[in-house]
């Protein structure tokens, strides 16, 4: 090979290097762009959800509670039947903290209100470790408690309480504080949250529930048995407006 040669393959080498690296370059200028915008829009959304969270609050007492034989928890004024509000959620669910902060005090004022009858369903629906078994210590200690207004207190605590979904939580001695703290005053409450007793009825309630409810995650928020949009659920105004429309309808 001649040196002339030998030089224009060197050149063309280098040439087809940097057109690799210019193409990689703009690849990696891509994909941050692209993070960066999901992040933004992400941020945004959640931003705007809190702030729209913000224009309602607990505003009175609360509607009586009821702890049901199943798990499930009611909460309405005497004679109110309808409309139903079902809550399917998780402790461990990151979107479900966020519903409870963005619009759980518009459900608890509807329902103070005469104008909703709520129903809580806890199950869990996640499969691989940590976040299994945090939600299963949750769960079996809110199935501890059988006051119904302390229920309430209790979901809250585990809520603004809720563990990352990458590290063990809801340990048995905090789930026993936070129990307290929301006045639980049950004699046998430390013992039944310590033996975690109520992990199989849980299991066995979440099956039927995913099996029945076909539900694609948590929160499933359901008026009058339909699954309204997660941008309905996660606004107040416009989660407030979907309860009073199904009473006229």
């Amino acid at each position: 090979m001649s040196k002339r040669t030998s030089e224009a393959a060197k050149a063309r080498i280098a040439a087809q290097r940097e057109a690799l690296r210019k193409q990689d370059q703009r690849r990696r200028v891509t994909m941050i762009a692209t993070i960066v915008v999901v992040v933004v829009v992400a941020a945004a959304f959640v931003v705007w959800s809190v702030r729209q969270g913000a224009s309602e609050k607990v505003t009175g007492g609360l509607a009586a509670a009821t702890v049901q034989e199943d798990g499930t928890v009611v909460m309405a004024q005497p004679g109110v039947t309808t409309p139903v509000v079902d809550v399917y959620e998780d402790f461990q669910c990151p979107a479900c903290k966020q519903f409870e902060e963005t619009s759980g005090a518009t459900l608890k004022n509807l329902a103070a209100e005469g104008k909703a009858k709520v129903a809580y369903h806890v199950i869990t629906i996640f499969t691989q470790e940590p976040t299994k078994s945090n939600s299963l210590r949750a769960a079996s200690a809110a199935r501890c408690v059988t006051d119904g207004r302390q229920w309430l207190a209790f979901h809250d605590k585990l809520y603004k309480n809720q563990p990352s979904e990458t590290s063990s939580g809801f340990s048995v001695d905090q789930l026993i504080t936070w129990g307290k703290e929301a006045g639980v005053t049950s004699s046998g409450f430390d013992d039944c949250v310590r033996k975690q007793g109520n992990v199989a009825a849980h299991q066995a309630y979440t099956q039927q529930v995913m099996t029945t409810q076909k539900l694609g995650g948590t929160p499933t928020v359901k008026i009058n048995g339909k699954e309204i949009d997660s941008k309905v659920a996660f606004v107040p105004s416009d989660l407030r407006d979907a309860v009073v429309n199904a009473a006229k309808s």
